[in-house]
């Protein structure tokens, strides 16, 4: 098969077909984004071993982590010891343009790069998810929380649009912060912010627990992932995960920031890296507190192995 065009050494092919259905986009249209916001992305990107959703024609989303065995031997990789599947994993680093050029080309529309960097986990982060497609004002008024909740732990982040229903919060902290110290601060951070309003926000693990409210999800520590800062989401009309504001926040939707809109919205600009603060030492108390929290998972496996045995009971 003749490519439609070469970039950077990469072949790009059949870019006039459809990118997913409802995505009002084509693969050339990804390719084009991509490239424009490449000194943008890739540094959100380097050094992070990477997972991609990627959609096939005619084919449902999936998830690639391990490298294809087609791979370019150009593309740097890394091993990472996979706990739950027992195996070791093939990562990607996507550190240059030829690299997302060639994922682009291979249909990979998201990119999830985990928060360690190298051996340094980075960011706490924070996931705020609305109970429900619609409701992104929600989601709003919980980042308000979490900004409150930061301010009076002496601590600064960054907010940027999730590219789906919701935000997340990005917290930089200095190196040294062990895994677990951290994974304990966003508990903390969490609970602090579900205490100012309980009637919006809240930690339930639980879906059926949550009772209509916005979830503030801190589970995104350790060897997670979560969507990078200018990645396209696979959903209808192909929003990007976008950084704003505090300010902002309460005059924008998810549906602003598209793969056909995001690249001229920037300019020059690079919002993200202007946005983000310095990186800051965990307080003492925030871990403290934190180390008091179950862990969230956990929790909620032991209690829904409760609930298994009380209705088997009745």
């Amino acid at each position: 098969m003749t490519s439609d065009e070469t970039r950077d050494g990469v072949p790009l092919t059949n870019l006039g077909q459809p990118l997913f259905d409802g995505s009002n986009a084509t693969k050339r249209d990804l390719v084009d984004y991509l490239d424009a916001v490449r000194d943008r992305i890739i540094p959100v990107l380097r050094d992070r071993a990477l997972s991609v959703i990627r959609v096939r024609p005619g084919q449902a989303p999936f998830v690639q982590k391990n490298v294809p065995k087609y791979t370019p031997s150009w593309v740097r990789t890394v091993s990472v010891w996979a706990e739950a599947s027992h195996r070791q994993i093939s990562y990607a680093l996507c550190d240059d343009r030829r690299t997302l050029l060639w994922f682009a080309n291979q249909r990979a529309v998201e990119y999830h790069p985990a928060l360690v960097q190298g051996d340094r986990f980075t960011h706490l982060v924070l996931d705020l998810d609305p109970p429900e497609e619609n409701a992104f004002p929600l989601a709003v008024q919980a980042a308000h929380l979490v900004r409150r909740a930061l301010d009076d732990a002496g601590l600064a982040g960054a907010v940027k649009t999730s590219g789906a229903k919701g935000l997340h919060v990005f917290v930089p902290v200095e190196a040294g912060s062990t895994p677990e110290d951290l994974a304990a601060a966003t508990r903390a951070l969490a609970a602090r912010a579900e205490r100012v309003d309980p009637a919006l926000a809240t930690t339930a693990f639980i879906r059926d627990d949550r009772e209509g409210k916005v979830f503030l999800d801190s589970t995104r520590a350790g060897g997670a992932t979560v969507v990078a800062a200018y990645s396209p989401r696979i959903r209808e009309d192909a929003p990007v995960s976008f950084p704003v504001t505090w300010e902002e926040l309460d005059r924008v939707t998810p549906g602003d920031f598209t793969i056909h809109t995001a690249a001229a919205l920037l300019g020059d600009r690079d919002p993200w890296a202007e946005l983000m603060p310095e990186p800051q030492r965990l307080p003492a108390d925030l871990v403290e507190e934190g180390h008091t929290i179950p862990i969230a998972r956990v929790q909620a496996m032991h209690e829904g192995k409760r609930r298994a045995r009380a209705r088997r009971a009745e």
